[in-house]
């Protein structure tokens, strides 16, 4: 049986995970700061967006952000329904993205709809991203729907 302390831990280490996902779309509705984003990930880190692009490494996501908001003028990112599963100074997590957004491409309002698969260390700094992978359901037009058109 695990003591008061580790159960404890515990529940602190989900709450610092929630921070850090709500730091990261903080940032992304921030005009991509890229700056903030690329402080939540460890030097190594992996920023998988699928058709939209991978980055290895602190310094490419920094890259990769840095012209996000040259696609996306305009983002609200909600984050929602975690799964977050603690193994000592490591965690994954499943989330749920619902994301009205404006591509640049035809001023155009959309729909993003999407899962993070994220991977997590504890480091001297606390929890950062290993890995945040992103699996897009959708992305429609605003005035149309994910039923008519699932992608712009």
């Amino acid at each position: 049986m695990k003591t008061l302390e580790d159960r404890l831990r515990v529940l602190e280490d989900l709450e610092e995970i929630r921070k850090l996902k709500a730091r990261y779309a903080a940032a992304c509705d921030n005009n991509y700061d890229a700056d903030a984003i690329a402080a939540l990930f460890t030097d190594d880190a992996v920023w998988d967006g699928g058709t939209l692009g991978i980055a290895e490494g602190r310094a490419a996501i920094r890259k990769f952000f840095a012209r996000a908001s040259e696609f996306f003028p305009f983002a609200m990112h909600n984050v929602m329904n975690p799964i977050i599963e603690i193994d000592g100074d490591q965690a994954t997590a499943v989330w749920n993205l619902l994301q009205p957004a404006t591509m640049a491409k035809g001023n155009q309002a959309v729909w993003l709809a999407a899962t993070y698969h994220d991977e997590y260390a504890r480091t001297g700094d606390g929890w950062r991203f290993v890995r945040l992978i992103v699996r897009t359901h959708f992305l429609t037009p605003y005035d149309e729907g994910w039923a008519r058109q699932p992608f712009v």
